[in-house]
């Protein structure tokens, strides 16, 4: 790559850019291991010291070191774990309510909240791109676009079927419930990866701008739907404070959309994007929720369990985004060995 670099390049060339940023990454990569490896080198230095010299001074260098290297290590690991080739792009992430009616709807507000807050202390920009009000409680569904480097690696993992257990605040019995959501993440593309959008395969729409319960927040056709006809995929934006902003935020949306199917139609894994389409019910949940009978979060792909449910649901995932990562990496690590085995 330096080679590259080093002799007259086209910088217009989209590929130069794609190459420019990978450099990037790499070069940041690099830069992390170097920290790290001297870090580690210091931590040995010190434990060399206490081993010859027996000083208790040097042992609480030592620990101090340590503790210091496993902070910074933590903080660095979900970095290092990611080397998709979209995980640095924002994320596309959208909601779905699915079985379990008006309490349904109530959870797919409940971890659209919960994105929200976390990619908040996160301080990624958040856009809240479309809301589909439920008719009672909640949302029936919902687009957000989060907005800085990493996000779609640390969020890809979130995709799939979400179930919460609970004694249900809609029901005069207080009976428990068992409700479904659906996540789907996608990559925001970069603007110079071409995607072809023709403007005659595109019905452009547009409309008020409604809040919670339906009521309009403004009076002006602000809203924009875009449906692409050859492929049915529907976009609406609301949020935006114009209809040509809604506009361009939609055909951003739309493009990603489009770019993740015609990948989709080349590769051989089908939903190595968004995950295979899956019923939102009953037996096919990636993690539950159980508020009742007792408190627990628990992610049946990793088997994680974490019991402080409330610190979940306000934003605190990180947990499960690393874990998942760690276990994404040996599912990979062992479909090379089963190939490499049938080869």
């Amino acid at each position: 790559m330096e080679k590259f670099f080093s002799q007259d390049v086209d910088w217009s060339n989209p590929e130069t850019k794609r190459l420019v940023k990978e450099k990037a990454q790499l070069e940041e990569r690099l830069s992390l291991f170097d920290k790290l490896q001297r870090k580690f080198s210091e931590i040995k230095e010190w434990f060399e010291l206490y081993r010859s010299e027996q000083d208790i001074e040097f042992l609480k260098g030592f620990l101090v070191e340590l503790r210091e290297f496993e902070r910074e290590f933590s903080e660095k690991e979900t970095t290092i774990l990611l080397s998709g080739e979209y995980d640095q792009s924002s994320a596309i992430l959208s909601i779905h309510a699915g079985t379990g009616g008006t309490d349904a709807q109530d959870f797919a507000y409940i971890l659209l909240r919960m994105y929200v807050r976390w990619a908040e202390k996160k301080k990624y920009n958040v856009k809240v791109v479309d809301v589909l009000p439920g008719e009672e409680a909640g949302i029936k569904s919902a687009t957000i676009l989060v907005e800085g480097p990493w996000a779609y690696g640390k969020l890809k993992g979130e995709k799939g079927i979400h179930r919460l257990i609970r004694i249900s605040p809609f029901d005069a019995n207080a009976r428990r419930h068992t409700s479904f959501a659906s996540v789907t993440v996608i990559p925001e593309i970069d603007e110079e990866i071409e995607v072809e959008i023709r403007p005659e395969d595109l019905k452009i729409e547009t409309m008020r701008a409604s809040g919670h319960g339906g009521q309009h927040v403004n009076k002006t056709e602000t809203a924009v739907r875009i449906t692409h006809i050859p492929t049915g995929i529907v976009v609406v934006c609301q949020n935006e404070r114009s209809q040509y902003l809604n506009k361009m935020t939609a055909l951003k949306i739309l493009k990603a959309r489009l770019y993740q199917l015609e990948k989709q139609k080349l590769e051989e894994k089908k939903g190595e994007l968004i995950g295979e389409k899956k019923e939102i019910s009953w037996g096919n949940q990636i993690r539950s929720y159980i508020l009742h009978p007792y408190k627990v979060v628990k992610d049946h792909r990793t088997q994680l369990e974490v019991y402080k449910v409330d610190e979940v649901l306000d934003g605190e995932i990180d947990v499960f985004i690393r874990e998942y990562l760690l276990w994404n990496c040996e599912s990979n690590k062992k479909e090379k060995k089963d190939e490499k085995r049938k080869t």
